[in-house]
């Protein structure tokens, strides 16, 4: 940290460039942050960005390399003892968020990812009840533990970050979240939902994606195999095959993508050379004790 009063934090905004007004939203937000010493990098994941704010670095990446991936490229390039991971069509709602989460951290250093409560101002009513990172969703602003994460805007210490290993890159789109949030408590820290705090983000239909239902099964069988032990890489992933196959009854095109999906995750996996190690089993026991069993 910087100063005491200052606090020194990193921000990764990832951009393919064609969202070039809810960008110029994203960057104006950032740079009206109070409070904190700001090094920020646009990373353009398949596009050179220009125009941006001469206050901020930049980050061309020739081929778009995914999600995950493209926030990793970009986590070398900004200094500061906290992170921040911000996507194009989010913006800061208040200008003290990030000085906020940082004094969070400062009080609760067991605390090692933050999630603010995501809204559409213009649309609060229309909120998705999928924004609330738990199972229990009767009021979006109610704080708690939580196992997974909506990535359009997080902050966590980077020392901590960097005890994860990072994002996984190899999930490309859906789920890389999750195996974050597993990866914190797997550090000894818990991943906090801050429902008082609030990030902007429209509300968009996650189904627009052509392969949607596709890839949320593969990925969630690779983040079993990659991160669950014996006998939870097998039930985790089956019980939500079955779950989603439920909910999706009615539209025999999903179901059909979803067990298309669940099968392919079974048969490949873009971490065969590199495998790393599974969850330990007191993290399992935290996390069931917390109220969220790696089982559904």
């Amino acid at each position: 940290m910087s100063q005491r009063n200052i606090p020194a934090v990193g921000v990764v905004v990832l951009t393919m460039g064609n969202r070039p007004i809810e960008l110029r939203r994203a960057l104006e937000s950032l740079l009206a942050q109070t409070s904190v010493e700001i090094d920020a990098v646009v990373v353009g994941n398949g596009w050179d960005p220009v125009g941006i704010p001469e206050q901020l670095g930049t980050l061309f990446l020739p081929e778009n390399l995914g999600i995950p991936a493209g926030r990793n490229a970009g986590v070398s390039k900004v200094s500061g003892e906290y992170l921040c991971f911000l996507d194009d069509d989010s913006w800061f709602l208040d200008d003290d968020f990030l000085i906020t989460a940082v004094r969070r951290f400062e009080q609760y250093p067991q605390m090692g990812l933050l999630q603010p409560r995501i809204t559409d101002p213009d649309h609060e009513d229309q909120n998705p009840r999928r924004w609330i990172p738990r199972l229990k969703k009767r009021t979006a602003v109610e704080p708690s533990k939580v196992f997974h994460v909506g990535e359009t805007c997080l902050v966590a210490p980077r020392e901590i970050f960097d005890q994860t290993g990072g994002w996984a890159g190899g999930f490309w789109y859906a789920h890389e979240g999750i195996e974050l949030a597993w990866r914190i408590w797997d550090t000894g820290r818990y991943v906090w939902y801050a429902g008082d705090m609030r990030i902007g983000h429209p509300v968009v239909d996650p189904r627009r994606h052509d392969e949607f239902y596709r890839l949320n099964a593969r990925n969630r069988v690779w983040l079993a195999r990659r991160n669950l032990p014996s006998p939870f890489m097998w039930i985790y992933p089956t019980a939500w095959m079955l779950l989603e196959c439920l909910r999706l009854r009615k539209s025999p095109g999903a179901v059909r993508q979803y067990v298309d999906g669940w099968r392919a995750g079974w048969k490949g996996s873009p971490w065969y050379r590199e495998p790393r190690a599974k969850l330990k089993w007191r993290t399992l026991l935290r996390m069931t004790l917390a109220g969220r069993p790696p089982v559904l």
